[in-house]
């Protein structure tokens, strides 16, 4: 019964580490929606006003025949417009639902298995654990590897290449000093990011104001200020002061915030900002999911004595013994050494267990093996962990309550 609650499967941990599987296509299915109920509506009052104008028009005979028959036309090819673009994001619509149900599926089969030590289990892991790498080399920029991964395991639908690298794009492009790609961005999305209260199409007028107020157009400056920053007037003035100032501050300005303003690294500041918009917009974490994996994995298999300085041959030169234990080896224990432990439940111990003057504690049996393979006289025992020496009647009894 103990080793089957061990080994039993808890699938609702597991999903903690995959919602964003799921989050993102209704993010993307609500996304979608939106974008195609706006052009819908934005043509029919298009088309509504263009019909009842020329109905008018026809009927007191301000426009001929021909002219009627041109309008009519014009919205025929409107309309045929609009339904191409419906059909786009009807297609979209498909293709979101085809990856929630294949995402659906393989949470599913998580479900179906019975223990960890099932063989599907281990396959299913391996799945987790190619999406985990897909994901984290989009974050890196590495979209050509992320996808040649995701196409050689067949995991497509599993993965969001595509949100990825447009995501990508638009970060590098203001890097590279271009404002124009991320307020296209803004502007396609403006509806969902205002419900985020996100600053960051403010702060890319901002800089384009910068960049005019460094070029030394001050009368463009002004006019652009004028449209774009003065309606941030009242609900940001912090920041529509810092662009008010920049008007009387020149680009060698050495007051601050002015010199941080004018300096190359806000194009950093600016990707930064719309990585951080462009994830909150779509549910997605900050961090790479394989960071989060890898974290929770290593704060679960730590303890206490993984740091310590006589805890194991990797931290102390003198040790006599070896461990299996993971975080204690090279290649993790200083990764995990600014990690938390966990506080375990359970614990085990070695049978008949003694405690030594220096407080260690061992299983006698052990104890004396050691103590004899170490080659000391009758009597003396050798703490393994520290190589201290010390007579066995000093040895006392351990007894837990």
């Amino acid at each position: 019964m103990a080793e089957l609650t061990i080994t039993k499967l808890n699938p609702e941990s597991h999903l903690l580490l995959d919602q964003p599987l799921l989050r993102l296509p209704v993010e993307l299915g609500r996304k979608n929606f939106k974008l195609a109920a706006m052009h819908i509506e934005h043509d029919r009052k298009a088309l509504t006003a263009s019909l009842k104008t020329t109905a008018n028009d026809s009927l007191s005979g301000k426009k001929t025949p021909k002219e009627t028959l041109d309008s009519l036309d014009n919205m025929i090819n409107r309309m045929k417009n609009l339904k191409r673009k419906t059909e786009a994001f009807h297609e979209d619509d498909r293709a979101i639902h085809r990856q929630s149900r294949k995402r659906l599926e393989h949470l599913h089969d998580l479900y179906q298995i019975p223990s960890l030590a099932d063989v599907k289990y281990d396959d299913w892991s391996r799945l987790r654990l190619d999406r985990l790498l897909v994901d984290y080399l989009l974050r890196n920029g590495y979209g050509d590897s992320a996808r040649a991964l995701a196409k050689e395991k067949g995991i497509e639908d599993l993965v969001d290449v595509n949100v990825f690298l447009q995501c990508h794009k638009v970060e590098e492009s203001l890097r590279r000093g271009s404002t124009q790609e991320c307020l296209a961005w803004c502007a396609e999305n403006r509806e969902l990011t205002r419900k985020t209260n996100s600053t960051l199409e403010f702060e890319l007028r901002l800089q384009q104001f910068v960049e005019l107020r460094r070029k030394g157009s001050l009368l463009e400056a002004r006019l652009h200020a004028q449209k774009y920053i003065t309606g941030h007037s009242e609900t940001n003035i912090p920041d529509f002061q810092r662009a008010a100032g920049l008007l009387a501050y020149g680009p060698n300005a050495r007051t601050e915030p002015y010199k941080t303003m004018y300096s190359e690294s806000r194009w950093d500041f600016l990707a930064n900002l719309f990585v951080k918009s462009h994830h909150e917009l779509f549910a997605l974490p900050e961090r790479p999911l394989l960071h989060i994996a890898l974290s929770a994995g290593l704060s679960a298999l730590k303890t206490p004595s993984c740091h310590s300085r006589y805890a194991s041959s990797s931290s102390n030169a003198s040790s006599s013994t070896t461990t299996v234990c993971p975080i204690c080896s090279t290649e993790l224990n200083e990764l995990a050494r600014s990690l938390r432990h966990v506080q375990h439940n359970k614990s085990s111990v070695e049978h008949d267990p003694v405690v030594l003057p220096n407080g260690r504690v061992y299983g006698r049996e052990r104890l004396l093996e050691m103590s004899s393979k170490f080659g000391l006289p009758v009597g003396k025992v050798k703490d393994p962990t520290t190589s201290e020496v010390y007579d066995a009647s000093a040895i006392r009894k351990v007894f837990f309550s």
